[in-house]
């Protein structure tokens, strides 16, 4: 059965750095994307960031471009999301999730989250001021 297990959230201040960690298991990851999206409180959940799994191509939003890094390993079927300089308004659960990309690929259909099948249950990074 497909899971996928995040950790690594917390509460940091302004201006830290924090490392998410999305552990996936119970099938072959290598024809996916695995992607970041975020909520917070009374806002709809938005896309973060994907990175394609086979060759390691990322997508980012504009809000965190230059402060996130996505990255997998592959040996360990694992997801990072590195998160520097980090703002209030990052604030927010984050999930990570996995869609097929062998069909529909590109940035149009990797940062959409009606396209990804499976879902973590989510960490809740808050960045106080």
């Amino acid at each position: 059965q497909e899971q996928l297990v995040e950790s690594g959230g917390g509460l940091v201040q302004a201006g830290s750095s924090l490392r998410l960690s999305c552990a996936a298991s119970g099938r072959t990851f290598s024809g996916d994307t695995m992607g970041w999206f975020r909520q917070a409180p009374g806002k709809e959940r938005e896309f973060v960031a994907a990175i394609i799994w086979r060759d390691g191509t990322t997508y980012y939003a504009d809000s965190v471009q230059g402060r996130f890094t996505i990255s997998r390993d592959k040996a360990k079927n694992t997801v990072y999301l590195q998160m520097n300089s980090l703002k209030p308004e990052d604030t927010a659960v984050y999930t990570c999730a996995a869609r097929d990309n062998s069909y529909y690929s590109g940035k149009y259909y990797n940062t959409r989250q009606d396209r990804y099948r499976s879902w973590g249950q989510g960490t809740q990074v808050t960045v106080s001021s």
